[in-house]
């Protein structure tokens, strides 16, 4: 009992007497400043706190924080703001605006922010007002919001409980040989890139994970700005992925959703690991993998479905493309297709899998549902050295499918 009551007497006397983070309001950064003076004083305070490790309160405000691009998140520094990701945005209760942990960015010379190793930000809101969402052909090709250092290796960071309204290019890690990034962690990330693109990743090593995602053209409902039938069916024309890897080992995708983009998920030809528990939502192409070797370029992909029903950049229309080396394992899978009033839709898929190629690769399938497909098989085969093994697979003609090859 004695050693008990003296670990909650040490608790509190830790909480009583814990320094809170600062805000950035005691550095200058303030609604009423231009975007040039508070980018000089956020990176100020971001300066002095990488000398500590410590964090910085993104504390909330009414009309947000207008910032010009180019801030470095510097080494061992984080940005908290107040918010779990707000999937239809936050609303100031006297405009139609988000409030709240706010950035408001209308610099398109540079990508927001910039990250270094050990860095996070978690609870805020970006956006982006002068963006188009009821006109494709205002729509402003913003640099990304969130990029990795091109000049640095970059190790650890966390992008946690962040939500984009008006978005270009979400999150760029795609990284370089020469400097490559790992311990990368993506989690209830929300927005609705105009670009297509939501998370990249390339050159990224030990274990990415991206972690409950949510793309979504209505995710700025609650201020009146839900993105038009117009510009939706725009960022499906884009041959472009929500969610794209490459040169990565044993990423983890667990619980991605997409809606209205020409591609789901892309898995490159230099990448492994575990797709589980998604929903690719009127897409052209649910998920396209490839594969450079029969070694370790494997993916698992399991309990989701594929809503593969519009016509994007390209005839054709999808939920699984494979193609190149490797094996892929497809288990309890769901496809089919209908329409769906916020974009212009088919109706139809071509099929539920395409095989493409011309060297050896394997795929098994088991339990997976197929329906509203055009072609008479599920499977479409144009690489002659595929092996493919489905069992107990479910036809559009609600029959058994079997195959082997």
């Amino acid at each position: 009992m004695k050693r008990i009551l003296s670990f909650f007497a040490t608790l509190f006397v830790l909480t009583a007497f814990a320094q809170p983070m600062k805000s950035i309001m005691e550095y200058g950064v303030s609604p009423s400043n231009s975007p040039e003076e508070n980018r000089v004083n956020l990176q100020r305070a971001i300066n002095e706190a990488s000398r500590s490790g410590a964090a910085l309160y993104v504390e909330p405000v009414a009309g947000g924080y207008p910032v010009a691009a180019g801030i470095i998140l510097k080494q061992n520094v984080s940005l908290i703001g107040a918010h779990g990701p707000v999937g239809r945005g936050t609303k100031d209760p006297e405009r139609q605006a988000p409030v709240g942990s706010l950035f408001v960015i209308t610099d398109s010379s540079a990508p927001f922010i910039t990250v270094e190793s050990a860095t996070q930000l978690r609870g805020i809101q970006f956006y982006y007002p002068e963006q188009s969402h009821n006109d494709p052909a205002k729509i402003i090709a913003y640099p990304p919001t969130i990029q990795v250092s091109r000049t640095k290796k970059v190790e650890g960071v966390t992008l946690s409980s962040l939500t984009f309204f008006g978005e270009y290019m979400a999150m760029d890690f795609n990284a370089s040989r020469s400097n490559p990034c790992e311990q990368i962690l993506f989690e209830h990330c929300y927005g609705y890139p105009l670009g297509g693109e939501f998370i990249r990743i390339d050159y990224c090593y030990d274990i990415p994970r991206i972690l409950h995602c949510h793309v979504n053209p209505a995710n700025m409902r609650q201020f009146g700005r839900s993105f038009s039938r117009s510009v939706v069916d725009a960022v499906v024309a884009r041959p472009t992925f929500s969610y794209a890897i490459d040169h990565t080992d044993n990423a983890q995708m667990i619980d991605v959703f997409t809606f209205g983009v020409h591609g789901g998920v892309f898995l490159g030809e230099y990448s492994y690991g575990q797709l589980t528990n998604f929903n690719l939502d009127c897409v052209s192409v649910g998920i396209h993998k490839k594969g450079a070797s029969t070694f370790n370029r494997n993916w698992q992909i399991a309990q989701g479905s594929i809503i593969a029903n519009v016509k994007g950049c390209a005839d054709a229309i999808h939920p699984i493309i494979i193609e190149g080396q490797g094996h892929t394992a497809i288990s309890n899978v769901e496809a089919f297709s209908g329409p769906n009033g916020a974009l212009t839709t088919d109706g139809y898929s071509d099929d539920f899998l395409l095989v493409r190629g011309d060297k050896l690769l394997t795929v098994s399938l088991f339990g997976c549902r197929m329906r509203n497909y055009r072609a008479e098989s599920p499977v479409t085969i144009e690489n002659p050295k595929a092996r493919i093994e489905a069992v107990a697979c479910v036809d559009k003609n609600e029959e058994f499918f079997s195959l082997k090859k």
